[in-house]
């Protein structure tokens, strides 16, 4: 039995439709899907459908693809009806979970009997979002979006992710961050924790080499101890499309990005992305 992870399917895309369609059963093994699955609840139905079939248990987190509110084209069936926008997004999309047996952020954590030492470890699903704190500590928070803007950087999510009925994203992210800490507490003096987000958790992970002041949109700085405070046996994240294994206090943390078509080999399906998580492959 084992603990698998993918995240970045951005199913928006043929090619990662038919590699998704192709992956073969896991009847016995859990899988994390790390967020970004895609923009509508045609993307998620989709996945999760499949998913479900191949594995035993199948976890979910959002990404800020998921959140987006994509007006919808004109033509198309339902196209008079408002894309719902911010909490109410994010909620449709734990409905569909749910009415699938997929586990959300809302749900208790769950127990695998496959962790350190050969002892339980409990699953955490998080939904953290970002407060533009990835950033120079000499640039202003509230200069964060337009110090991206100097090298031509500007995040989709500026016009897609709306943070109704809060503020702003960053107010959701606090209010998310709050929450998460008090289960935290609680779970991490009975296990060892598995702690999925979309988003990094720490900033020295934020790393694009391409596009450096993205981070902007990648995370907060209050998760930058989470691992340690919260008993974390690893961490799994997605968001940066950079595939990789990073050790941090002892600590794994795994980027488990498929990503767009130009970000891995399509013909080789979905499969050889899979991250094995749990029980640690290292040995």
């Amino acid at each position: 039995m084992k603990l698998w992870a993918i995240s970045d399917l951005h199913l928006r895309y043929e090619e990662t439709r038919k590699a998704l369609l192709a992956l073969r059963p896991y009847p016995n093994d859990w899988l994390i899907v790390g967020g970004d699955v895609g923009e509508s609840d045609d993307h998620l139905r989709f996945a999760l459908a499949i998913l479900v079939r191949r594995f035993a248990r199948v976890i979910w987190v959002p990404g800020n693809h998921d959140l987006w509110s994509v007006p919808p084209r004109a033509g198309t069936i339902g196209a008079s009806e408002p894309e719902p926008r911010g909490v109410a997004k994010y909620q449709r999309f734990v409905a569909i979970c749910r009415g699938l047996g997929v586990a959300t952020p809302e749900d208790p954590f769950l127990e695998f009997p496959h962790g350190p030492g050969g002892k339980p470890a409990q699953i955490a699903p998080l939904f953290l979002l970002y407060d533009y704190s990835f950033r120079p500590d000499e640039v202003p928070i509230e200069d964060a979006v337009a110090w991206a803007a100097e090298e031509d950087v500007l995040c989709s999510d500026e016009v897609l992710l709306h943070p109704d009925p809060y503020p702003s994203r960053a107010a959701w992210c606090h209010a998310r961050c709050d929450e998460a800490e008090r289960r935290l507490a609680r779970a991490a003096a009975e296990a060892p924790l598995v702690l999925v987000n979309h988003w990094p958790l720490r900033e020295d992970l934020a790393i694009l080499p391409r596009v450096p002041r993205f981070k902007v949109w990648c995370g907060t700085r209050r998760t930058e101890d989470w691992h340690l405070r919260f008993n974390a046996c690893a961490v799994v994240f997605g968001h940066l499309h950079l595939r990789a294994t990073h050790l941090r206090d002892g600590i794994r943390f795994e980027e488990v990005s498929l990503g767009y078509p130009q970000n891995y080999d399509a013909q080789l399906g979905v499969e050889p992305y899979l991250r094995q998580i749990l029980p640690d492959p290292r040995g």
